[in-house]
């Protein structure tokens, strides 16, 4: 184990922030099957364009590809509706509803680039009850890699970001953390490649548990050591 990943499982924090597609379920098949289809549409070359989609909400994404004559908030709820109607293949990630169930209810939120709808809708699809707070695109006027996610997510926990632990997957999120000053854990499970970062990495939930002390704070913990 790094240095970086001891001072992560050693350090006691007031809350845990998770990110969702690729941290706590896997909606990469519908996600790509929707965005294909869009970016068919429009004359990109998909491939290329698919590797630009993950983590970024659906209107920054878009807005990113400066496309002629296109409206960004039309194309965005487009793709918002497709990818509500299609969740095939949405599952959770190997042992994130036990961890989450774990945790203390005001003490993790979920921090993502999807739309409310969406996000309940892919929850629902991967067996993850909804957490207490939330922080979705409509929450923020400027999305990851931007760090107001992450602040608003400790914000409405009532602690600090500093405090907090982030998971994620997507290195849009990954910068927004740092930016944030919040430690980070990557979550690797949908990774076809490996992740070059600073950051400790897990692949799935399973070995992870949690204590919490007599002053509420909570210190995670890792049944191999």
């Amino acid at each position: 184990m790094s240095i970086r990943a001891s001072a992560v499982f050693a350090r006691p924090y007031r809350a845990f922030l998770f990110d969702m597609d690729g941290t706590l379920l896997n909606s990469i098949a519908a996600a790509e099957r929707v965005w294909s289809l869009w970016a068919e549409r429009h004359g990109l070359d998909v491939a290329a364009f698919l590797t630009t989609i993950h983590g970024a909400r659906a209107i920054d994404t878009i807005t990113r590809q400066g496309l002629p004559g296109v409206d960004p908030h039309a194309e965005a709820q487009w793709i918002t509706e497709a990818e509500i109607n299609d969740v095939r293949g949405v599952v959770a990630i190997s042992g994130a509803a036990a961890f989450l169930d774990s945790l203390p209810a005001d003490q993790w939120a979920l921090v993502t680039s999807a739309p409310k709808e969406l996000a309940m809708r892919r929850l629902q699809a991967a067996g993850i009850a909804p957490p207490t707070v939330m922080v979705t695109a409509e929450d923020v006027t400027i999305g990851k890699p931007n760090p107001a996610c992450y602040v608003l997510g400790a914000q409405r926990l009532g602690v600090s970001v500093q405090e907090c632990l982030v998971f994620e997957d997507a290195s849009v999120g990954i910068r927004a953390s740092e930016a944030a000053g919040a430690d980070v854990m990557v979550v690797t499970a949908t990774h076809l490649k490996p992740l070059a970062t600073q950051h400790p990495t897990i692949s799935g939930y399973e070995r992870l548990q949690v204590r919490r002390n007599a002053e509420g704070w909570l210190t995670l913990h890792n049944e191999t050591g």
